[in-house]
């Protein structure tokens, strides 16, 4: 069937060309929008309105929230993803519009974090020395295991975050009921040909930092929201269900693999034209604020 070959061939994308797919037939970068702004808030009312903010982005893609961000971090806006072509995107633009404040940076955060110096060579040399007012990590945490995420905050925490400041992370909730979620679909085939299950869980990690002497000052908040996603074009659709299964940068289907996942979901999703759920929880560390917002 020639939608079953579109669909395993469009596995072959570029994530930053699934991920504007989903952002632009899903809701999830206004809900993403929504919560930074709240938390945007809260920092603004901590400091005197001519302080000049600063924010790192990390694992940013081309980062779909730039025109905030851009407006309102004047002191620097730094931009950090392993995928170079999608800062290429980002560099056009701040050419073309002379966007100094924004620098884009390519790495792998996993390892640029894995430890006190390199996090401290980071914040020499990428950062000039600047420490963060905010740091991002919007659906970036998928991309490290979950034993290493209290090594990656730490990390940021000790040495990226400034003494006022905070930290925003978005994932989809690690478990939630029927076929119709993005965390169903991906335990269901991870678990089927890697024997992998999803135990990436910001509600648990948020019991861990509560009991971690580290953040012992630290306020931590958590909401989890609700994101629809369907696209009439079934090429585009399954673009975002590779994204969802994190091929090839994690999980590395074969092809027949690859055809079994793009007819269950012709078979569940598109048929029907039955929109895909994600359910996402943000969790947001604030760090000497004095003014919280009583929820996201």
């Amino acid at each position: 069937m020639k939608l079953i070959e579109k669909g395993v061939r469009i596995s072959d994308s570029k994530m930053f060309e699934e991920d504007k797919i989903w952002a632009k037939y899903s809701k999830d970068k206004v809900d993403s929008g929504e919560k930074l702004a709240a938390v945007i808030r809260a920092l603004c009312k901590e400091f005197p309105l001519d302080k000049p903010l600063t924010a790192l982005s990390v694992g940013s893609s081309n980062e779909p929230q730039f025109r905030i961000l851009e407006a309102v971090f004047r002191g620097g806006l730094y931009l950090l993803d392993i995928e170079k072509r999608s800062l290429d995107l980002v560099n056009e633009r701040i050419r073309r519009q002379s966007l100094d404040r924004v620098k884009t940076i390519v790495g792998d955060y996993n390892r640029i974090f894995s430890g006190p110096g390199g996090t401290g060579r980071f914040l020499k040399g990428r950062l000039g020395g600047r420490r963060m007012d905010l740091i991002m990590l919007h659906h970036s945490l998928y991309y490290c295991q979950e034993p290493g995420w209290d090594r990656l905050f730490e990390n940021l925490y000790r040495g990226i975050l400034a003494p006022q400041g905070a930290i925003h992370a978005i994932m989809m909730a690690s478990k939630s009921g029927g076929e119709s979620t993005t965390s169903w679909l991906y335990g269901h085939f991870a678990g089927k040909f890697f024997g992998c299950h999803n135990d990436q869980d910001l509600r648990y990690f948020r019991r861990e930092l509560d009991k971690d002497p580290v953040f012992r000052k630290a306020k931590v908040l958590m909401k989890r929201s609700r994101v629809n996603f369907f696209v009439d074009d079934f090429g585009e659709f399954m673009a975002v269900i590779w994204m969802i299964m994190l091929y090839p940068n994690v999980h590395n289907y074969s092809v027949a693999q690859r055809e079994e996942i793009t007819e269950f979901v012709y078979m569940k999703f598109w048929l029907p034209k039955k929109p895909l759920i994600q359910l996402q929880d943000h969790l947001v560390l604030f760090r000497g604020i004095k003014i919280l917002p009583k929820t996201l």
